[in-house]
């Protein structure tokens, strides 16, 4: 559960709610827009704590490890992008190699997620010389980057075209795939197709299926 307060009036958030996903499984996270979604990958990442409840990553409780976890074991997409704006675009991709001390490995796997993405040709621009879409293109690259053992993505292709998205979602269920528990809140009806579930988020309560 997880409440705001708002001057006199508090919010519930998230109420009640009880997921699990696996290893392997690419779950997109469905809902209108404040029913609960960034909240909730919010607090599976570690920006919020619940108010009541847990949240566990391999049997293991996140909140006496969040200091421990780094990009190889939870990468996270958010809708603000989060682009360090002194450092170029291909060197925000390649950011979590550089944090982990894996860089000189990482540049093959940066190379190629910059050109799938259609964003090869922008390696030197700054993130403000970027589009919006191709910001969010280096914010997918860049989770993507070490094959993340956890992936969460708010709205990954919310600022793409078709094409653009559609490549986006390749990637990312490949990374599911390869054996990583991915989660999407996403309204692209296209990604809840691809998806191994999906969920629906209302008034910050959880229920299988897409919405009705």
């Amino acid at each position: 559960m997880k409440r705001f307060t708002r001057g006199a009036e508090t919010v519930t958030a998230l109420d009640g709610v009880d997921l699990r996903v696996r290893a392997g499984e690419f779950v997109a996270l469905v809902g209108p827009s404040g029913s609960g979604k960034s909240t909730l990958l919010a607090l599976l990442c570690g920006w919020e704590t619940a108010d009541a409840g847990s949240v566990t990553y391999g049997g293991a409780l996140a909140g006496r490890r969040a200091d421990t976890f780094g990009w190889p074991e939870l990468a996270l997409v958010p809708q603000a992008l989060g682009l360090l704006a002194d450092l170029d675009l291909a060197d925000n991709v390649l950011l979590p190699a550089r944090l982990t001390g894996a860089l000189a490995a990482s540049r093959p796997r940066a190379g190629e997620l910059m050109e799938a993405f259609g964003i090869d040709h922008l390696a030197a621009r700054a993130p403000h010389q970027a589009s919006l879409g191709e910001q969010q293109r280096v914010a997918v690259a860049r989770a993507l980057l070490l094959g993340p053992a956890v992936l969460l993505a708010d709205e990954p292709t919310a600022h793409q075209d078709r094409g653009h998205a559609d490549l986006l979602l390749d990637e990312v269920v490949g990374q599911a795939r390869a054996g990583s528990a991915v989660l999407v809140a996403t309204h692209d009806e296209v990604a809840w197709g691809r998806a191994d579930r999906v969920l629906s988020m209302r008034d910050g309560r959880l229920t299988e299926g897409a919405p009705r």
